[in-house]
C-alpha cells in the first residue's frame, strides 16, 4: 500500500495545487510511482479522461507532473457550479445531478465509499499517494461532515504539511489561527507548516518562522518563493483574468463569461512573446482585437443573456461584421448559433428556448445526457481567414449537454468559427498557422511571434517547478513524514 502525504491549506488559493504538482514531479524525478487525490473538487476548468470520465484540471495537471496519464480516481467527486447556490455533481466521472448546497452538504457523506474505493485502488498501484485538501480545514461550520480536508486525512491516515500564502498578508496569524482551530486529534496530524509564495530575503523571516514554531509546535518545513511557472490553473482565481491588458502584435480578445470553463484552451496563445490574450467584461475594453474568442460555460443560456444586456453580444456582432474573426468553443459555439432551447431545464435557467447570435448556421437542444469523450482527428476543410486549418490534425475532450447536429469538429461561416472541442488549439502548428494567419491579414511579419514545442515547453515547466519546491522546502523532513519518523 502506498504512503502518503497531504497538502493542506490556509485558504483558497494558497497553492496547494501547484505544491502537490511539484511534490509529484520530485518523487516522479526520484524514482517512485506517485499519484495525486484529491476527494472532492469544485472547479468548472474540467477535463475528459481517455475512457471518458470527467474530473478536475487540478489533478491532471499533477498526474502530467507525475508523468502518468489522468485517471478519474484522483478525484472521484467534482462540484461544477451552475448557479450560485447549486452544483452539478460528478461521482466516479459521471453526473449524478444538480443540488443546492445544502442538499450536498446534508448528504456529501453517501459519498465516502466512493472516495475510498478510488484512494485504495490508486494505493494500491503506487508507491506514494499526494493528497490535495480544498479550502481550509479551518472551516468551522463545515467540519462535521468534511471529507475533503481532516475528514479525509482521518480516512486514510495521512499526514499533513500545512500552507499559508505569505502574498496576501498576515501569513503567521494564517498559520497559527489555522492551527489553533482545529480539534486536538487534527493539530495531531499536522507535522509541519509551509510558507508559500515569498517574495524577498529569507533571512528577514527568521524570527517568525521561530515563534510560528513554538506557537503551532511543530517545525517550518518549507519556505516557497513566488513561482514565475507557466502551469495550467485550476480554477477562476487563475491570475490570467488580471494579466496586463496591453495589446500586442497579435491581440486576441477573450470574453470573460460569468460562468466561464476550460479557459485553458487558449493557453498555447498565451506562451508567445507578442500575443496579447485579454479577458473583456465590458464592451469599452474590447477595443478592435485581431481575433475574438467566446470561450465554454457551464450556463450557456444565463451567459448568452449576460452578453446581451451587457452590449458585448451586439459589439462582437458588429467586429465580426466588419471582418474580425471570431471562434466559439463549446457553450461559446452554441451562442455563436441560431438558438439554445433547454426543454428539460438541464441549465436550471428557467429559460426553455433563446436566440442565439445568428453567426453560424445551428441550433442547439439541451439533453439530460452529458457528452463525455476525448476526440482527435484533422480540421474539415473551413472558408476564411483560417483556411490553412483545414487538414491540420487536432485532439481534445468534448464536455456538453447540448446537441447541435452531425457537425465536423470545427466549422465556419465566413470569418466565424465554432468547435465542440476543448483543447482544439493544442495539438502542434495550430496555434501558430492562427497566428500567421493573422499576421498575414493584418501586414505584420509572422517571425516577430517566435514559436516553441508545447510537449516539450510544459515538460520543462513541471521541471522548473519541482526545482523550486524542492529547494524551497525542507525534502529530508517531508522523507521522514513519509515514513512516519516524525
Amino acid at each position: 500500500m502506498a504512503k502518503n502525504i497531504m497538502i493542506q491549506g490556509t485558504m483558497s488559493n494558497a497553492g496547494k495545487s501547484l505544491l502537490c504538482a511539484g511534490l509529484c514531479r520530485i518523487f516522479r524525478q526520484d524514482g517512485f510511482r506517485v499519484a495525486p487525490f484529491k476527494s472532492q473538487n469544485m472547479a468548472l476548468n474540467s477535463f475528459i479522461t481517455k475512457d471518458g470520465f470527467e474530473m478536475g484540471r487540478a489533478q491532471v495537471v499533477q498526474a502530467e507532473a507525475a508523468g502518468i496519464e489522468p485517471d478519474v480516481r484522483m478525484n472521484p467527486i467534482l462540484l461544477k457550479p451552475t448557479t450560485d447556490v447549486g452544483s452539478q455533481i460528478i461521482v466516479n466521472g459521471k453526473p449524478v445531478g444538480n443540488m443546492r448546497a445544502m442538499e450536498y452538504y446534508r448528504r456529501k457523506r453517501e459519498f465516502i465509499p466512493a472516495v475510498m474505493e478510488a484512494y485504495e485502488s490508486l494505493a494500491s498501484e503506487n508507491d506514494i499517494i499526494v493528497i490535495e485538501g480544498a479550502g481550509s480545514p479551518a472551516e468551522i461550520n463545515l467540519k462535521q461532515e468534511d471529507i475533503v480536508n481532516m475528514g479525509l486525512a482521518k480516512l486514510v491516515d495521512a499526514p499533513v504539511l500545512l500552507v499559508g500564502d505569505i502574498d496576501r498578508g498576515g501569513v503567521f496569524a494564517q498559520l497559527y489561527g489555522t492551527v489553533a482551530l482545529l480539534e486536538a486529534d487534527e493539530r495531531a496530524r499536522v507535522k509541519g507548516t509551509v510558507i508559500n509564495k515569498f517574495r524577498g530575503d529569507k533571512k528577514i523571516l527568521e524570527p517568525g518562522l521561530k515563534q510560528l514554531e513554538e506557537l503551532c509546535g511543530v517545525p517550518v518545513a518549507g519556505v516557497v518563493p513566488y513561482l514565475h511557472v507557466d502551469i495550467d490553473d485550476e480554477d477562476s482565481l487563475s491570475e490570467r483574468f488580471s494579466r496586463d491588458t496591453a495589446s500586442k502584435l497579435i491581440d486576441i480578445a477573450v470574453i470573460r463569461l460569468p460562468r466561464i470553463s476550460n479557459f485553458t484552451d487558449l493557453a498555447p496563445f498565451e506562451r508567445f512573446e507578442n500575443v496579447s490574450v485579454r479577458y473583456i467584461v465590458k464592451t469599452a475594453d474590447l477595443r478592435e482585437p485581431d481575433l475574438i474568442v467566446i470561450p465554454g460555460t457551464k450556463s450557456t443560456i444565463s451567459d448568452l443573456i449576460w452578453l446581451r444586456e451587457s452590449g458585448l453580444e451586439a459589439a462582437v456582432k458588429q467586429r465580426a461584421s466588419r471582418g474580425t474573426p471570431v471562434f466559439g468553443i463549446c457553450g461559446g459555439y452554441q451562442m455563436l448559433g441560431k438558438s439554445v432551447a433547454d426543454p428539460a431545464g438541464a441549465e436550471a435557467s428557467g429559460i426553455t428556448k433563446i436566440d442565439g447570435f445568428g453567426l453560424l448556421p445551428i441550433e442547439t437542444v439541451f439533453e439530460d445526457e452529458k457528452v463525455q469523450r476525448q476526440t482527435s482527428g484533422v480540421f474539415p476543410k473551413l472558408s476564411g481567414i483560417f483556411a490553412p486549418l483545414s487538414g491540420l490534425a487536432y485532439e481534445g475532450y468534448e464536455i456538453h449537454m447540448g446537441r447541435s447536429g452531425e457537425l465536423p469538429a470545427v466549422i465556419s461561416n465566413g470569418n466565424v468559427y465554432g468547435s465542440y472541442v476543448h483543447g482544439i488549439f493544442d495539438a502542434p502548428g495550430i496555434a501558430d498557422t492562427i497566428l500567421r494567419a493573422l499576421c498575414e491579414k493584418k501586414g505584420a511579419d509572422p517571425s516577430a511571434l517566435g514559436s516553441f514545442d508545447p510537449r516539450a515547453y510544459k515538460e520543462a515547466q513541471y521541471d522548473k517547478l519541482a526545482s523550486a519546491v524542492r529547494d524551497g522546502f525542507d525534502m529530508e523532513l517531508v522523507c521522514r513524514i513519509l515514513n512516519r519518523e516524525v
